[in-house]
């Protein structure tokens, strides 16, 4: 399906300002809690972002199959991502946390640090099969919160059809250098080279992490010299007019409506444009994006986390537990992850997905590099490098400033 991308993408909820205290959190589910003999009864609260889907919805039914195998009934409230945030900090606050709680993964950090979250090793959730990189969006301080329901990236689709009439071999573009000499051809050709989203807001961030990481930086230093060389390809790409000025107020859907014109070459773009591809028109392909010197970046990871909310009755993380452990099972996950157009956390499952669908074996190939927004322990720390490190692209495209300088700013303000 094609998911917007302020669904995926709302961390402006990441700054709500609430003290939330995990001694405060409890159950507001009806029904008894798992007793001695280890059984369980009664209604337990399952809340997702997931509102597309109704109650007739295969993703509905899977919740309703787990909770029977669980033995007990499940009630599911779906939110709005940017929603759900606000209602999870204030449910714990009340004391009306939901028993299970879906959440978009760069949040995870804010709630578990704001104590609503239990950590695995309470609760008991199982997470050895998932990919570490995956796993880090949902660890803070040392503990796991949760695990991923699936993932989905960034990557290159491109037109073959532009690139054949340039004279690009696909295969040649390795890293930055033979990147730009293809872009060089496509504009020679009279063709569009490449269009993304530089917004100034978090898709912003979203897109340039690739290039960013991809540069070596990290964001712990935002005006280190490998940023500067990242922010510096940008801004050549649109002094050269190999990128249009457009990607300066482009989301990801208007850069992607771009590359849906046939003109250009390359569209920065992610899994959940792969029905949209399939219908546009011409021949596509899709490349990992490459680093400055070769290999695959590490792009940022979407997807969310099914986490288990701090409860006054401790006896209910039991039953919890099981239906975190059906929903992310690896029969229940080919499913879902089909259903929201996700590359699976674990290799065996992602292998399934390969073998039905080898149009995925790029996407796995991008997961498998992929890291967390809020991974090397940035936390809640994260949404305030995010805001500096677009608006220093955004300076830096617009001619503002050098790269140099908008990101000494930068580093200052975020250090602020």
């Amino acid at each position: 399906m094609n998911r917007t991308a302020p669904r995926r993408l709302a961390l402006a909820s990441l700054t709500v300002a609430i003290v939330v205290t995990g001694a405060s959190a409890c159950s507001g589910s009806s029904g008894t809690s798992a007793g001695s003999s280890g059984s369980a009864t009664g209604t337990y609260t399952i809340w997702d972002p997931y509102p597309q889907f109704d109650g007739g919805s295969d993703w509905a039914k899977l919740l309703d199959n787990c909770g029977t195998q669980a033995g007990v009934t499940v009630k599911r409230t779906a939110f709005d991502t940017s929603d759900l945030t606000n209602k999870a900090l204030l449910a714990a606050q009340q004391g009306n946390s939901p028993d299970v709680l879906i959440v978009d993964n760069p949040v995870v950090s804010t709630l578990a640090e704001a104590g609503v979250l239990t950590g695995t090793d309470e609760n008991r959730i199982d997470t050895s099969q998932v990919l570490p990189n995956l796993l880090g969006a949902g660890q803070s301080g040392g503990k796991t919160y949760g695990t991923p329901i699936g993932a989905n990236t960034l990557a290159l689709y491109y037109n073959k059809g532009v690139l054949q009439a340039a004279g690009v071999d696909v295969a040649s573009i390795k890293d930055w250098a033979s990147l730009n000499t293809a872009l060089e051809k496509v504009k020679a050709a009279g063709k569009k080279g490449i269009t993304f989203s530089a917004i100034g807001t978090e898709e912003g961030s979203f897109q340039f992490l690739p290039w960013y990481w991809g540069s070596g930086a990290q964001l712990t230093d935002v005006a280190s010299d490998q940023a500067v060389s990242a922010v510096s390809l940008w801004q050549n790409w649109l002094k050269s007019g190999y990128a249009p000025n457009s990607v300066i107020n482009n989301t990801q859907t208007t850069s992607w409506q771009e590359f849906a014109t046939g003109q250009f070459a390359f569209a920065e773009n992610g899994t959940w444009q792969l029905a949209n591809a399939k219908k546009a028109g011409f021949d596509y392909g899709i490349l990992p994006i490459p680093t400055m010197n070769g290999g695959t970046a590490a792009a940022p990871t979407g997807g969310e986390f099914v986490t288990v909310p701090v409860q006054s009755d401790k006896g209910r993380y039991g039953t919890s537990a099981k239906l975190v452990s059906c929903l992310t099972s690896a029969e229940n996950l080919v499913a879902t992850d089909t259903t929201l157009s996700y590359v699976a956390p674990t290799k065996g499952v992602q292998d399934k997905q390969v073998a039905a669908n080898p149009d995925l074996a790029v996407w796995v190939q991008a997961v498998t590099a992929a890291k967390g927004r809020t991974s090397d322990n940035l936390g809640t720390k994260y949404p305030q490098i995010s805001e500096q490190l677009w608006g220093a692209v955004q300076s830096s495209l617009t001619g503002a400033k050098s790269p140099k300088d908008a990101l000494s700013a930068a580093q200052t303000a975020a250090t602020k």
